[in-house]
């Protein structure tokens, strides 16, 4: 079978669309090995595949941004697939074409634009919402990454359930626990790391809570914040705007500004130690399609603290401590109570990375799979 991939979140290696395209690329051709996959690539783009997939590569349209991106995903990607004689185009991103020679199946990670109304304040972003649901009608399936989001796509989106199917991600074996003296050396120079510290890393736009996270250290400052300051890792928004919050101002502002530090941003070969590192995990976003954060911290052996929502509650089972993200006072008792109490955070130590060996790549890709082999004679979208 031949399966053609739109590859553009390739481009974006940090977001978690880039890591889940790039995952899912690393792992396709280990579980089926006799299929032809080709990755579809705007010209100009320059970076390693993973073996065993062939870069379809395309010219960009002469369209500024933002609309050269929707001719790709609307125009140039399904006529490749043409080209290229594809048996199925994959779309890791909510962006399926309106028409396609081949079934489209398309990840639909979560419903943000939908579900909170900031996110679609903006006349472009509607338009491209408006796109997206009309061109997913007509979707062969749709993935996406939790049973929560599944109900969110069922509601909000009206598609028969036999079309839509939760894959959980997976965790890449470098997040564990196992000490590695050179990467941790590295890190505590790196980044310049107290001894002892809480670690936020999950970005900075409106869902993420950014004002509950302080919220929670101006509760846990007096207890735990001097032995145990909040490293926020990230690179940093100038300023608040409508969709970020820049944590920085808050934090002067609340006093705080003694036991918070600013990392900056975080290479991806330094996750694992920096997670390892930490104390604790927090976490008090109000909305996630998964939460992959909070995975990779579980895997390498970190105590969690996040909030009580659909997606995180699915994902972390009791290997994690869950508090409903808009108390800010419970979630700094659960902060502190993890800090202090070494038996609790022993416990979460030792079923966090229990938890996180059941999501791994291989098993996302090997559903993904068999999605896509199993559409038989589907139909194309649309006109398709």
């Amino acid at each position: 079978m031949r399966v053609l991939v739109n590859g553009w979140f390739l481009q974006h290696p940090t977001t978690g669309t880039g890591q889940y395209v790039r995952e899912i690329l690393r792992h396709l051709p280990e579980v089926r090995p006799a299929w032809e996959i080709g990755v579809a690539l705007p010209e100009g783009w320059e970076g390693s595949l993973p073996s065993g997939v062939a870069p379809v590569i395309l010219p960009r349209p002469p369209l500024p941004h933002p609309f050269d991106k929707v001719w790709f995903e609307q125009v140039t990607v399904p006529r490749a697939a043409a080209r290229w004689r594809a048996d199925r185009l994959f779309v890791p991103y909510w962006a399926p074409p309106l028409r396609a020679p081949a079934p489209v199946v398309v990840t639909v990670h979560d419903l943000i634009p939908l579900l909170f109304p900031e996110y679609r304040s903006h006349p472009g972003v509607r338009l491209y919402t408006a796109l997206a649901l009309a061109a997913t009608a007509g979707a062969a399936h749709v993935l996406t990454d939790s049973e929560a989001s599944r109900r969110d796509i069922l509601r909000r989106l009206g598609l028969p359930p036999g079309r839509v199917t939760a894959i959980p991600l997976g965790v890449d074996g470098r997040f564990n626990r196992r000490p590695d003296p050179v990467a941790d050396a590295r890190v505590w120079t790196r980044y310049d790391l107290p001894p002892a510290y809480v670690l936020y890393l999950g970005g900075f736009d409106r869902r993420k809570h950014i004002e509950g996270l302080l919220a929670v250290y101006r509760w846990a400052r007096d207890a735990v914040g001097e032995a145990f300051p909040l490293v926020i890792a990230g690179r940093l928004p100038e300023g608040s705007r409508r969709l970020w919050v820049d944590p920085r101002p808050l934090a002067r502002a609340w006093g705080l500004e003694e036991v918070v530090r600013y990392i900056g941003p975080v290479a991806e070969e330094d996750k694992p130690a920096l997670y390892r590192h930490a104390a604790a995990f927090l976490y008090p976003s109000r909305y996630e399609g998964f939460g992959l954060p909070v995975l990779e911290a579980m895997a390498c052996g970190t105590p969690v603290v996040a909030s009580e929502i659909p997606a995180l509650a699915e994902l972390v089972g009791d290997a994690a401590y869950l508090v409903p993200p808009e108390d800010p006072r419970a979630m700094a008792g659960a902060l502190i109570a993890v800090l202090v109490d070494a038996a609790l955070a022993r416990t979460l130590r030792e079923r966090g990375p229990r938890r996180a060996a059941a999501f791994t790549w291989t098993a996302c890709a090997r559903r993904t799979a068999e999605i896509l082999e199993g559409l038989g004679g589907a139909s194309t979208p649309a006109g398709g």
